[in-house]
């Protein structure tokens, strides 16, 4: 598992383009759509919709409901995921990744995302751990234009 992100962090760099700003953002939008409000008050990966949206940080958020946004433009800031959306074992290893919406995790009422299921099994084995080197990281990772996609 680690082993094939590290070939794609290897060969798959890519210029980031796709970025809005400083988030990881497709077109604007982030979390590829998913409702950042969803993993917290559903526990799980949520489908947004255009219909429901708000701007933070130069991103566009969708939101699965009007509730779900009233909560975010409440509190942007408690909803968006760490390392502004990209990979957090990623930022752990040193560079910036893209994410699967549904291989997240909450921890400590923060929201990471990760590349893949895979990438999140190895997460998972020291959180504490990778949050601690991707925190330390971050800094000068955030400051890459390459992203792995």
């Amino acid at each position: 598992m680690l082993h094939r992100f590290a070939a794609f962090a290897a060969g798959l760099l890519v210029a980031g383009a796709a970025q809005a700003g400083t988030v990881n953002a497709e077109n604007g939008i982030a979390i590829k759509g998913y409702d950042p409000v969803a993993y917290f008050t559903q526990h799980q990966a949520v489908k947004g919709s255009a219909a429901f949206q708000a701007g933070y940080d130069g991103a566009t958020y969708w939101f699965a409901s009007a509730k779900d946004r009233a909560l975010f433009e409440k509190e942007p800031a408690h909803y968006v995921p760490r390392y502004d959306g990209f990979c957090a074992f990623g930022a752990s290893q040193g560079h910036k990744a893209d994410i699967d919406p549904t291989a997240f995790s909450i921890i400590g009422g923060q929201l990471y995302l990760n590349y893949s299921h895979d990438v999140q099994a190895q997460w998972k084995k020291d959180v504490p751990g990778y949050i601690a080197k991707a925190d330390q990281n971050w800094p000068e990772v955030s400051k890459s234009q390459d992203v792995i996609r």
